[in-house]
């Protein structure tokens, strides 16, 4: 009697696929959130920086126009005013391209989002594999 209730008790292979199923329905699913979080989050973080920096790029263009304007007036005092604001272009123009290539650099180390999650679904699917690997 205790093995027939040993054996009523145990779920059958169809029981047990079910369950599997279900599982990997509900794990893709939870990864599936968590990565969308993870691109909420991101762009949120990236609107707020975006607006911010918009902000202190207007205002620092303001203020570089007003320094522009000073530098072209003292030099003018030496030379004449065409040959100053080609000087003062001439250097705004060599920091664009070195700020470019600055910020060119930055650009190539930004990681990718959600790195996270895509690690956990690689370990995921690795797990699964190793579990199948090991029932046959």
């Amino acid at each position: 009697m205790t093995t027939q209730q040993k054996t009523i008790n145990e779920p059958s292979t169809a029981q047990l696929l079910g369950q599997l199923q279900e599982q990997t329905t509900r794990l893709v699913r939870d990864e599936l959130r968590l990565a969308q979080r993870e691109f909420q989050e991101s762009a949120r973080h990236a609107g707020i920086g975006a607006g911010l920096i918009s902000a202190a790029g207007l205002l620092a263009m303001l203020g570089l126009m007003t320094a522009i304007a000073a530098a072209v007036a003292a030099i003018s005092l030496v030379l004449p005013v065409w040959a100053a604001a080609i000087i003062v272009a001439a250097v705004l123009f060599i920091g664009a391209a070195v700020a470019a290539m600055v910020s060119r650099s930055h650009a190539k180390q930004v990681p990718p989002p959600a790195a996270q999650s895509v690690d956990s679904v690689k370990q995921d699917l690795d797990e699964l594999k190793e579990a199948r690997h090991g029932q046959r």
